[in-house]
């Protein structure tokens, strides 16, 4: 992976006819920008739901490989498309590329987004290993409902919230996470819009903002009956929903709650969705990696 030196004259003027930048007449003053709609990640991905069933036993593996173009850049306008009669644009300007929010949480995009992300530190991460000869590891996913929830409830299993029963301010009446108080008082915990992602406190297992800040993507279907035919092994309901499927099969399961939710969101137990296809500026990501059991001897 080479980086790209920004700064450099040379580089910009090598870039400025190139296909990745705005045309001309999409230029502001005539500076000149990369068109964030050229950036596109290839996916390639093996179904492995569809290879398993019984009925596709013989089938050429070519019938189970899923081949699509992504666009991977976020949805800038999100911060102004959600919130209509507020005033968002220094977030729609600056959040994607100022440095003063390079430890905030990624906002503003889909589902198929950040499942390519996963998919993308996979090979990255993989191709690294090969160049040190050793052995690859598991896919970056998205964690399964069941699994964030696990994740964020640290080691409480009874919990409303990550940090315990019942409330969501502390015992100095300083609030645990980034949400919206009361009705409406943005500020009061600290942040108006998003906060960095390591702040306020983590949970038992070093995870910090499982609950608050941005909502986050799993990998499960959002449906009512879910709960009634889960396998109890690692509870798990997916469907790879395409394009031309109805809305109602492009459901995805978000948890957490965001900046701009109020404390039932928080809970750990408490669940809701949105479409696959659309990106929000409440909503994020975190991926989680399969990992062997460490080795008893020898180097770990």
């Amino acid at each position: 992976m080479k980086t790209v030196k920004w700064d450099d004259p040379k580089v910009i003027e090598t870039l400025a006819g190139s296909p990745l930048m705005l045309a001309p007449e999409d230029r502001v003053f005539g500076k000149k920008e990369i068109d964030a709609s050229k950036l596109i990640y290839h996916s390639e991905v093996f179904d492995l739901k569809e290879a398993a069933k019984r009925e596709n036993q013989g089938k050429p593996r070519s019938t189970f490989i899923i081949k699509k173009d992504v666009p991977i850049y976020p949805d800038t306008l999100a911060w102004i498309r959600d919130f209509t009669y507020s005033y968002n644009e220094p977030m729609t300007k600056r959040y994607f590329s100022h440095p003063a929010f390079g430890n905030y949480p990624v906002v503003g995009v889909n589902w198929k987004q950040a499942t390519a992300f996963c998919e993308w530190r996979t090979h990255f991460l993989n191709a690294w290993l090969d160049g040190k000869k050793r052995t690859q590891e598991s896919d970056f996913r998205l964690p399964t409902e069941a699994q964030w929830e696990y994740a964020a409830r640290g080691g409480r299993s009874q919990s409303m919230f990550p940090w315990g029963n019942y409330y969501l301010r502390n015992k100095k009446g300083c609030l645990m996470a980034n949400f919206k108080p009361g009705r409406g008082n943005y500020p009061e915990d600290g942040g108006f819009y998003t906060v960095r992602a390591d702040a306020y406190w983590p949970n038992d297992f070093g995870l910090y903002c499982m609950a608050g800040n941005v909502a986050e993507w799993t990998s499960s279907i959002y449906y009512e009956g879910r709960n009634s035919f889960q396998h109890d092994m690692n509870p798990d309901v997916r469907w790879n929903a395409k394009d031309d499927d109805p809305p109602l099969m492009k459901r995805k399961i978000i948890r957490g709650g965001s900046w701009k939710d109020v404390g039932y969101y928080l809970q750990t137990g408490t669940s809701t969705y949105e479409y696959q296809d659309s990106a929000k500026s409440y909503i994020g990501f975190r991926s989680v990696i399969d990992l062997p059991a460490a080795p008893s001897k020898g180097r770990r």
